[in-house]
């Protein structure tokens, strides 16, 4: 019951720069683990009610709005000064591709990792079982299915290599 006051409340406070700077006090009282101060714009969608535990956000970390958590049983854990675009998704579930009459098809759940200053642009699903390395960038719109290494840029569906991050003055 907690988690769905909190949640709901902080999914409902105004979009006023004031509530932004403190939006995530209230995430934490939901459940979230919250490292330290970050901006979530919200709203959230948690999947299932009781998920909120499942997810931990680090410090100086930027949430943009309606960002998806599918978080049954294993964790979404987000790690310090990242960026997350609007409208991403974390997805910890899959299923079978076979149905079974009468079993359906199955499911099974993997933790995503999001290690410090990745950057993962608007529209992105990160899928389970999945690290995104430090300083990595994932493109807008990308569907990341394997590990992405540090400091590299990946897009497209599936998401692969589009090049190394050498150096600030590449940026």
């Amino acid at each position: 019951m907690r988690e769905l006051f909190f949640l709901t409340l902080a999914n409902n406070l105004p979009r006023l720069k004031i509530f932004d700077k403190v939006r995530f006090v209230v995430y934490r009282m939901a459940g979230l683990s919250i490292k330290g101060r970050c901006t979530i714009w919200g709203p959230l969608t948690i999947r299932p009610i009781g998920g909120c535990k499942n997810i931990e956000i680090g410090e100086g970390s930027f949430i943009n709005t309606e960002i998806r958590f599918g978080v049954p049983k294993d964790k979404v854990i987000i790690g310090a000064n990242v960026q997350i675009g609007p409208r991403v998704m974390f997805e910890t579930v899959n299923h079978g591709l076979r149905y079974v009459p009468g079993q359906g098809r199955g499911g099974w759940t993997k933790p995503i990792i999001i290690e410090d200053e990745v950057w993962i642009g608007g529209g992105s699903i990160i899928t389970q079982g999945v690290t995104v390395g430090r300083g990595a960038v994932v493109a807008a719109g990308a569907v990341v299915t394997k590990d992405v290494e540090p400091n590299t840029i990946v897009g497209g569906v599936p998401a692969k290599l589009i090049r190394n991050i050498e150096s600030d003055a590449d940026a």
